[in-house]
């Protein structure tokens, strides 16, 4: 029973208002399961409230903003069709289905109905109702019709099935009306719920904040919607601090970022998705890999190479064409042999361009008879792979469809397998320090019961799943569930990372996998002279190069640390008579492999320190006539901050210090 007592007054059965007045309060749990405050409740009940601020708060806050939204389009354009409307992180959106797109104007119109109708203090009330009674009230919206028939969206894709989730579901169906103050329904929509008790509960701390496209249920095939984005928090201070973090991360943007600094590219004439990387770029790219592959080496990993395609019977036997074929580039069909007279006297093969890397690594644990003394055997290649994401999916490199995978497959016993999985999330965790990500937490993606996209034997799942459970919960980082998360062939970690700002990414994932052993026929000799199979564990640092990439570029807005910047030390003379006094140290920094020039532009000195300290150069070494005439350098750094009359043995000592510490030079100060 909940630990907070009813006022004295309330007798059995109570709604939760009585239970709850606190204005904080916007829905509670009973018994396990979210429901308005206004359901009633039995004594015997396990009754918890759920703030605003707590994550299911935000989310019914969302939500009903997103109601509030649709009802003011309405209101403005009666022939609107509603499509879905659900939270998502940090906001909601509203699909519609309109004759003619949103404007600015039109938001701005959108934005003031909406303030009415929270004015207005409008109740959400929820009710049942039958199949035949929820059409008849929304014969006038074939979206919702359309998802009635569905019950659920189960044919929906992604985010679409997340927000047709919100409105339709298992069990029966439910309206939510918003009822005005003399007791009349001014507005309804097929919805799950629940939400906050009436429309005043919102506040003034939401905005909305664009307008995109989107097919209907997630399918090109569907009708396309305008989709009208928009944020909402408790307070409206919370809300400035949200819209303070996106000015931020605008700022950090890497594919902004990326053309400032120039070091990638996607043009036109290669395809969407498929990026370039230019010098400046390259090297950085070179610097995580050359890194990585230390790393492997160190930790009893071996390297792998495996070409970009193969035959279709690969994938076939990997299970990747009966549940990823979507997300594969179409087959080639290659070896049709015609004789001189015309004829086909052998039939072509289908060939893909591959999406994964782990069948190829296990023919090649297949390729010999193996024992259980090679176990744990770690097989590592930074393989290239293809993916044919939507074209309205692309993202600068977080998003792409030519990447590099650093991708490890490990074979090992059943004994092995917790020891292994302790062994491999520390090493991804040092690692990821190393690159300077220090702020973690550990997703666990589970089988959602009774789905059959997931393979295999539920005992084996369930087993699975309890051992990553405790190395997860051993490495006392915080570890959030992710049910119906897991790959198609087994549970997994995530490691999610924070970076600079506080935002939230996925990095490496490490997963258990019975069934590509068993597909392969993958065996070992045990120490009993029988046969037995390995169990396979998949485990990515990075994800991809190109997203690692993006993710530390918008980590550090472009400043590296020294030993990944792409340039890392520049010299300025203030005059060109000490230009050569400047190449002497320069020359003896790139001597010791570090990346460094001497600017002999005819720009002004000045200009020059303009332009290095734009592309966030970290150390520029600046000589006159007494630093020259002491044998010594002066040092300014991005922040504009200057050590002055630096020894040269000192400054090219202290540079490849910098450089072997991973140090991240952004000031005098850190440079103390």
């Amino acid at each position: 029973m909940t630990d907070v007592a009813p006022p004295s007054d309330v007798s059995y059965p109570a709604d939760g208002f009585a239970l709850f007045p606190d204005r904080s309060i916007v829905a509670m749990r009973v018994n396990g399961e979210l429901k308005d405050l206004a359901a009633t409740v039995e004594r015997t009940d396990d009754v918890e409230p759920v703030a605003v601020s707590s994550p299911d708060g935000l989310d019914i806050l969302r939500h009903s903003t997103a109601h509030v939204l649709a009802q003011a389009v309405q209101r403005i354009r009666p022939q609107a069709n509603l499509g879905i409307g659900p939270p998502i992180t940090d906001g909601f959106y509203y699909d519609f289905g309109v004759d003619e797109a949103f404007t600015p104007d039109d938001l701005k119109a959108i934005t003031k109905e909406m303030q009415r109708i929270i004015r207005e203090g409008q109740r959400f009330t929820r009710r049942e109702v039958s199949d035949a009674d929820a059409r008849v009230e929304l014969v006038d919206e074939p979206f919702k019709l359309e998802l009635i028939d569905l019950k659920g969206g189960t044919a929906a894709g992604g985010e679409a099935a997340e927000g047709a989730a919100v409105e339709v579901g298992a069990g029966g169906l439910t309206i939510y009306d918003n009822v005005d103050r003399e007791g009349q329904t001014v507005w309804k929509d097929l919805c799950r719920g629940p939400h906050v008790p009436n429309t005043r509960m919102i506040g003034n701390g939401w905005a909305l904040q664009r307008v995109a496209g989107a097919y209907w249920r997630g399918s090109e095939k569907n009708p396309q919607l305008q989709r009208i984005y928009g944020t909402a928090w408790p307070t409206k201070d919370e809300l400035r601090a949200y819209q303070a973090r996106l000015e931020e991360a605008a700022k950090r943007d890497h594919r902004k970022l990326g053309k400032e600094l120039d070091l990638f590219s996607f043009p036109e004439e290669i395809g969407p998705g498929l990026s370039v990387f230019h010098p400046k770029g390259g090297i950085i790219r070179y610097e995580i890999e050359r890194y990585m592959r230390e790393r492997l080496l160190a930790n009893g990993y071996e390297v792998v190479n495996t070409p970009h395609i193969t035959k279709g019977d690969l994938f076939m036997t990997s299970g990747h064409l009966q549940w990823y074929a979507e997300g594969m580039y179409p087959p080639m069909q290659l070896d049709e042999v015609v004789d001189d007279a015309g004829n086909v006297t052998r039939q072509g093969q289908d060939y893909y361009l591959k999406p994964m890397n782990c069948p190829f690594h296990n023919l090649i644990f297949r390729s010999r008879g193996r024992s259980y003394r090679e176990l744990p055997l770690r097989l590592s290649e930074f393989g290239s792979v293809y993916r044919y994401e939507k074209s309205g999916t692309l993202a600068g490199l977080t998003r792409v469809r030519g990447m590099t995978q650093d991708d490890t497959h490990i074979y090992v016993t059943e004994d092995q397998v917790e020891g292994e999985l302790v062994h491999s999330l520390k090493f991804v965790l040092e690692t990821l320090r190393d690159y300077g990500l220090n702020d973690f937490y550990l997703e666990l993606s589970t089988k959602e019961p009774g789905n059959a996209k997931f393979l295999g034997d539920d005992a084996l799942w369930e087993s699975a799943t309890e051992t990553l459970r405790r190395v997860a919960e051993g490495s006392g980082l915080e570890l959030v569930p992710d049910p119906g998360g897991a790959a198609f062939y087994g549970p997994k970690i995530s490691v999610q990372a924070r970076d600079a700002i506080g935002r939230t990414w996925q990095m490496s994932t490490i997963q258990l996998d019975f069934n590509q052993p068993e597909r392969f026929e993958l065996e070992y000799t045990g120490s009993d002279g029988e046969k037995h199979r390995p169990i396979m564990i998949h485990r990515a640092l990075f994800g991809s190069i190109e997203r690692f990439f993006a993710i530390l570029l918008e980590h550090y807005a472009g400043a590296f640390p020294v030993w990944l910047a792409p340039v890392q030390v520049v010299g300025i003379p203030v005059a060109e008579e000490y230009a050569d006094h400047l190449q002497g140290v320069i020359d003896r920094l790139k001597a010791a492999g570090v990346r460094a020039e001497v600017d002999r532009s005819d720009d002004r000195m000045q200009k020059k320190i303009r332009t290095h300290t734009a592309q966030k150069i970290p150390f520029q070494l600046i000589a006159g006539e007494q630093d020259r005439d002491a044998g010594a350098v002066s040092f300014r750094f991005r922040d504009g901050s200057q050590q002055n009359a630096v020894p040269m043995e000192e400054a090219v000592d202290r540079i490849l210090a910098a450089i072997r510490g991973k140090a991240l030079i952004d000031t005098a100060e850190d440079f103390a």
